[in-house]
């Protein structure tokens, strides 16, 4: 005759362990995945606003020498409105570069957990 337990059954540490690994692994990869494109993102838009720093303050400079030169209101209100247009793009780039730091350490620290769950 055979007895039957009537507590349920409750797995096991490696059991669980075994069952959980999975679900954390698929977990953390989509993390790392998503991490990887906003770097890959950061990086673009990075890219994108050194350019354009590149020609505004290529513009602020001939608008300055204008402004000097001409001597009007409206030459020296172009100036500054230029010079502030570059203003932003700097913010903007100092901004999305502290974004990308914040990102890679993030990424980083899942890498450095994946490893650790391997070694």
């Amino acid at each position: 005759m055979v007895l039957l337990s009537l507590r349920p059954l409750i797995p096991s540490s490696d059991c669980r362990r075994m069952l959980v690994r999975p679900m954390r692994q698929a977990a953390l990869r989509r993390k790392i995945t998503s991490l990887q494109e906003r770097v890959a993102s950061l990086r673009a838009e990075i890219a994108i606003l050194d350019e354009q720093i590149i020609a505004l303050d290529s513009e602020v400079d001939d608008l300055h020498v204008r402004a000097i030169s001409s001597e009007t209101p409206l030459a020296v209100k172009e100036h500054a409105e230029a010079f502030r247009h570059a203003e932003l793009a700097h913010r903007a780039r100092s901004e999305a570069a502290e974004q990308l730091s914040l990102v890679q350490a993030e990424r980083d620290a899942l890498l450095a957990q994946v490893v650790e769950e391997y070694a």
